[in-house]
């Protein structure tokens, strides 16, 4: 039976390097359970090399990648996270479509300033992908000209509303460019980190560069994502609309089974109430009514 639950565009597994948890088989079972049509695994693909700190992430937890910490200007070693392994994960794709027939399965990445990696990008999608998530993780470094740091590294640096701004005018360039990508991820991603000193979430403040930057999202035609894992504020599907954007893209973000789909319910009866609404397809996007 029609759940009426969107597809979960946006969801890592066992092949994503900040995935200790991921498992591929079990994030099919969940969305089986749940009522999901459909799944797809972007799994984090990422060139970019940022500055980490030292001593600032526990490198047991199970996030792979290349560390240099040879301390440079700022106290700073290198990351860069553990590249795809494109060959296994389109193996493990073909046998969860075989285990979960009435699931529709999809491959794809989550790609990290997409725009300043356009032919490593290309190289890769070459191989064949459902879905792309074009997504920004860093702010420059400004202790550091011409480096980057993780957003949640960042914080030090910038006061937080600063901070958002910054993070909007990179999305900014992400999107004003013609880099190979259909769905812009996680808009709001430095809400995740934003301290409760801050006071309430600042969209009031940034409503200008916040439509600005749909304007430009829905002339390039692509699509929003409505990320769950905080989830997106209601006023920004709002504005999403009034841009003329086409379509909305549900996605978890989810590192581990147990959160796929996660709160699917609730958030497209306020997506619908924004105007938009599931087509013929109950696994495509959302578009507007």
């Amino acid at each position: 039976m029609d759940s009426g639950l969107p597809a979960d565009d946006h969801t890592h597994t066992q092949f994503s390097w900040d995935a200790a948890f991921g498992d591929m088989e079990g994030s099919c079972r969940r969305a089986v359970d749940v009522g999901l049509p459909a799944v797809a695994f972007t799994e984090h693909l990422d060139f970019t090399v940022w500055n980490a700190p030292t001593g600032g992430w526990n490198w047991d937890e199970g996030i792979r990648g290349t560390y240099d910490d040879a301390v440079g200007p700022g106290g700073h070693g290198h990351f860069r996270g553990a590249p795809l392994d494109v060959d296994a994960y389109h193996a493990e794709i073909a046998r969860c479509r075989d285990l979960f027939p009435e699931l529709t399965i999809r491959s794809g990445v989550e790609v990290s300033e997409v725009h300043w990696h356009a032919e490593d990008v290309q190289a890769v999608l070459s191989r064949g992908f459902d879905r792309v998530v074009g997504s920004v993780h860093t702010l420059d470094d400004l202790r550091v000209p011409g480096e980057v740091l993780l957003v949640d590294h960042a914080e030090d640096q910038r006061q937080p509303l600063d901070l958002f701004e910054a993070y909007l005018r990179q999305v900014e360039d992400m999107v004003a460019s013609d880099a190979p990508f259909e769905v812009l991820g996680h808009v709001d991603f430095p809400l995740r980190h934003w301290p409760a000193t801050a006071g309430p979430s600042p969209w009031g403040r940034v409503e200008e560069q916040t439509r600005h930057v749909l304007g430009l999202l829905a002339a390039s035609g692509r699509v929003l994502e409505v990320n769950t894992s905080i989830p997106l504020d209601l006023r920004v599907v709002h504005w999403w609309h009034e841009a003329g954007g086409a379509a909305v893209s549900f996605g978890s973000d989810a590192h581990e089974p147990d959160r796929v789909g996660r709160r699917f319910r609730e958030v497209s009866r306020a997506v619908a109430a924004a105007g938009f609404a599931v087509s013929g397809d109950p696994t495509a996007f959302w578009g507007r009514r």
